[in-house]
C-alpha cells in the first residue's frame, strides 16, 4: 500500500454514515444488525472514541468505543473494529487499536475492554499476543442465537471479554516494540484440550479437556481456521463446547490467558494467577 495512512477522530455525520457500508462490507450484516449512523453521532459527542483509519482520501476502516463500568472502575468499551477487505492485510486493524490506547490515555482511562470469538485464531493472535491483554471471563452466548453473528447454525455466541490495561508495563512495551514476549514450547506444556490423538489436519476433532491439572501454565487448544468448517457445524459445536468447558474451569480457579500461539496448531496459554500476601 503507497499510500499515507492516517488516522483522525470522527465527528461529521457524512463520515457516520459511510460507517454503515464499513459494517456491510466486512461482515455482511442486515440492517438491523448495523450500529447506525445517529448512535456513533450521540455517543461521539458523550465520551465515545470513534477513530478512523484514512489511505489518501478514503475512509478504510475505524474503530468505536464507548464510556463504560468494569469492576467498578470507569473504562472504555470497545465495540467495533473494522476495515474494509481490500485494505486488509497492512496493519490497519493493528494501528487503529494503538490509536485508541493513544486517546483514552489522553482521557484519563487505564482500561479498555471488549470482546470476540474465541475459535477466531486471529483475532486471538492480535488481542493477546500482539497487543498485550488478558482474558479471564468467558461468556456464554453473550448476544444469543443472533444469525449473523453466529459461526453456524444453532451456535452460541460463545465471547471471550479482553481487558486491556493499557497504562501497564506490559502493554506499553508492545506499543514501544520492546516486549520481551514469552516463549512457550507447546510440546513441553501440559495441554487442558487438544485435537484428538491421531487426528490431524483441519478437521481433526477435540479430545475430552482435561480439568484437573495443577501446573502454572497451560495450554488450550482451538481449530486453526474455525471458517474452514463452515459445513460443518457439528466441529465447530465440538471445538466450541471443549473451549467453553476448560476456559470456565480453569478460569473459576483462578488462571487467566495471558497469551496466544499461533502456527500450524494454534493455543491459549493460560496462567496461574499468583496469590497475593
Amino acid at each position: 500500500m503507497a499510500e499515507k495512512v492516517k488516522i483522525r477522530a470522527l465527528d461529521l455525520f457524512e463520515e457516520f454514515e459511510k460507517l454503515l457500508h464499513i459494517q456491510r462490507a466486512v461482515w455482511n450484516h442486515e440492517d438491523v444488525d448495523l450500529t447506525p449512523a445517529h448512535q456513533f453521532s450521540v455517543s461521539s459527542r458523550m465520551g465515545a472514541i470513534l477513530l478512523g483509519a484514512f489511505v489518501g482520501r478514503d475512509l478504510a476502516g475505524f474503530v468505536y468505543s464507548f464510556p463504560a463500568v468494569f469492576g467498578g472502575k470507569f473504562c472504555q468499551h470497545s465495540h467495533l473494529l473494522a476495515v474494509l477487505p481490500e485494505f486488509q492485510g497492512y496493519g490497519l486493524g493493528k494501528a487503529l487499536k494503538w490509536a485508541q490506547r493513544e486517546e483514552a490515555l489522553k482521557r484519563g482511562y487505564d482500561l479498555i475492554t471488549w470482546t470476540f470469538d474465541p475459535l477466531l485464531t486471529r483475532n486471538a493472535n492480535l488481542n493477546l499476543q500482539a497487543l498485550g491483554a488478558i482474558s479471564k471471563t468467558y461468556l456464554h452466548n453473550f448476544y444469543g442465537l443472533t444469525p449473523s453473528l453466529c459461526l453456524g447454525p444453532g451456535i452460541p455466541t460463545d465471547r471471550l471479554l479482553i481487558e486491556w490495561r493499557i497504562g501497564g508495563r506490559r502493554v506499553a512495551g508492545r506499543a514501544e516494540g520492546k516486549a520481551k514476549k514469552p516463549c512457550y514450547v507447546a510440546a513441553e506444556l501440559p495441554k487442558a484440550l487438544e485435537r484428538r490423538s491421531g487426528e490431524e489436519g483441519a478437521f481433526a476433532p477435540p479430545s475430552r479437556p482435561r480439568l484437573k491439572l495443577e501446573e502454572d501454565v497451560i495450554l488450550v487448544e482451538v481449530a486453526r481456521d474455525i471458517k474452514a468448517l463452515a459445513f460443518r457445524c457439528d466441529l465447530i459445536a465440538e471445538w466450541q463446547t471443549g473451549l467453553r468447558r476448560a476456559m470456565t474451569s480453569y478460569f473459576a480457579r483462578g488462571y487467566f490467558a495471558e497469551h496466544f500461539l499461533f502456527g500450524d496448531r494454534c493455543f491459549y496459554v493460560l496462567r496461574k494467577q499468583k496469590k497475593r500476601g
